[in-house]
């Protein structure tokens, strides 16, 4: 493990094994997902983009 992802007591590092956490945001890769979640995922993102989109074209036109 590199010097900055040593956790800085043994709680720590037992919290992040037992939760799952990462220690380094770029292992947590969206891909690695099961399906289910991604949709989700997906369906999350585009429901607030399109909701996002709506509500600035609806307050122009008032």
């Amino acid at each position: 493990m590199k010097e900055e992802n040593k956790p800085f007591n043994d709680v720590i590092d037992h919290f992040n094994k037992i939760e799952g956490n990462v220690t380094n945001p770029a292992n947590a890769k969206f891909s690695k997902l099961p399906k289910p979640l991604k949709y989700i995922g997906y369906f999350m993102i585009a429901f607030f983009s399109v909701s996002f989109i709506l509500i600035i074209i609806l307050s122009l036109l008032n």
